[in-house]
């Protein structure tokens, strides 16, 4: 069976290795290019791939017909889709002549689009896992073959929830390529009604609403600190990053955006619904600082408030 790869980050490294562990020829890997803006933790598809005789070709856009004349000319049985970052056009899709795949890192149809990682931990969920199915026109629409769920803890981060769901893809994987091979691998109907979908996150939606709760707050700090952009309010005309916190239960509020006390354990802030303890914190383009330390160098103290601009 010939499978040529169209993937990308660390769940594209576990897709190639799942399909040349099963016995899959892979002819070719199309990936992208790392964004030099981004904060880049994973490991190189093309660099592994390169390793094992690939050819690794960087697609700009799926619209070039060069493209579709390439993966046209390896007679793909499948196609997989590891985490690429474009949708991939109908009529390349249906060069595979076994079917064309993608491994999503939700519960499908639950999360279908973009940032799924994310957008769970700031919704405060308490479970995800990882969907392989079909790709049709619609984006993460087609058929079921398979999921494996995954527990998320009060205090996972997105580096921590991404590497249970590599375990987790490693397991679907295992369980269905085999099936895909002889053909007997299960095709489920999905119910999008039942569904959500969610778009790209930006850097500015990682602004901090004080008048929330501060179990919500913690939910978006979580969901996009490190190696994401960040949540921020502002301190001193500037983006305040808070990086890591904790809500706090508290009886009587002041006002959401201000600061309730400071100690040698960090910097409590009033919210809509109880106290939020910052524990480190980055005026933007100063250093990252445990809080005690931010609160000595900047001046914090109990009164000031956060937000605005």
């Amino acid at each position: 069976m010939r499978a040529v790869v169209l993937g990308y980050h660390a769940m594209g490294c576990v897709g190639l290795d799942a399909l040349l562990r099963s016995g899959f020829e892979v002819p070719a890997v199309l990936t992208h290019r790392d964004n030099p803006n981004e904060e880049i933790w994973w490991p190189s598809l093309a660099a592994k791939a390169r390793d094992a005789g690939i050819r690794v070709h960087y697609p700009e856009t799926m619209k070039d017909p060069g493209v579709k004349s390439l993966i046209a000319r390896l007679r793909p049985d499948f196609l997989f889709s590891f985490y690429f970052r474009f949708m991939i056009p109908p009529d390349i899709l249906g060069l595979a002549s076994s079917g064309a795949l993608n491994l999503h890192g939700s519960l499908l149809p639950r999360y279908r689009g973009r940032a799924p990682v994310n957008w769970v931990l700031v919704n405060g969920e308490k479970e995800t896992g990882v969907s392989l199915h079909y790709m049709v026109t619609k984006p993460d629409a087609g058929d079921l073959v398979d999921q494996e769920r995954v527990a998320i803890d009060f205090d996972d981060t997105p580096r921590v929830l991404y590497d249970k769901l590599l375990v987790a893809a490693e397991v679907v994987l295992g369980r269905t390529l085999p099936l895909l091979k002889e053909g007997h691998a299960p095709r489920i109907r999905m119910d999008l009604s039942k569904g959500s979908y969610y778009g790209g996150r930006k850097p500015q939606d990682g602004l901090i609403q004080w008048a929330r709760p501060a179990t919500d707050i913690f939910y978006l700090i979580r969901g996009v600190t490190h190696p994401y952009p960040g949540a921020f309010t502002y301190f001193m005309g500037g983006r305040l990053f808070v990086w890591w916190a904790w809500p706090l239960e508290s009886e009587k509020e002041t006002r959401p955006g201000m600061v309730v006390s400071v100690d040698e354990n960090g910097f409590e802030v009033s919210t809509g619904n109880g106290r939020l303890r910052v524990l480190t914190c980055q005026l933007e383009d100063g250093p990252e600082l445990d809080a005690p330390t931010f609160c000595s160098r900047y001046g914090l103290e109990p009164g000031a408030l956060l937000g605005g601009n």
